[in-house]
């Protein structure tokens, strides 16, 4: 590890420290990793790429020293329940769409089995009720 790497992490974690006591010099002071590396003078992505064990640090911190969930934590549980109750949405449409098969494919079913009989056997209007008009198969 070189000396300017060695200097970079001895900055981040000074900078942990003055953010979790509310002592923020350079940053807005709000328990972020984008203001955690304005607090320390790197490069946001110097936190997402060569320092994530800082990152990882800097949430536990979060956790343990203030009982706050970080940010990024709670816009991922917000998108968890939103999904969980996609899913659930989804898996109600899907039984309610099977269920519409079956009715179907058993709708279908008695239709092609009155045709057989209808062809069979010829109905005469006078068979049927009066507002009821029997289906023929097509001629072909």
């Amino acid at each position: 590890m070189n000396h300017q790497h060695h200097d970079e992490r001895a900055r981040i974690r000074e900078a942990m420290d003055r953010l979790l006591t509310g002592q923020a010099t350079a940053s807005n002071g709000s328990i972020t990793v984008v203001a955690l590396a304005a607090e320390a003078g790197v490069h946001r992505m110097a936190l997402l790429k060569r320092h994530v064990d800082l990152r990882n640090e800097f949430y536990e911190r979060v956790r343990n020293e203030t009982q706050q969930v970080p940010e990024t934590e709670k816009r991922l549980r917000k998108t968890v329940t939103k999904l969980k109750k996609t899913v659930s949405n989804q898996k109600t449409e899907i039984d309610d769409l099977r269920q519409q098969v079956i009715l179907l494919a058993m709708a279908s079913a008695v239709l092609i089995d009155g045709q057989g009989a209808l062809s069979a056997r010829e109905p005469s209007l006078a068979d049927a009720a009066d507002n009821v008009l029997p289906f023929r198969p097509p001629t072909i």
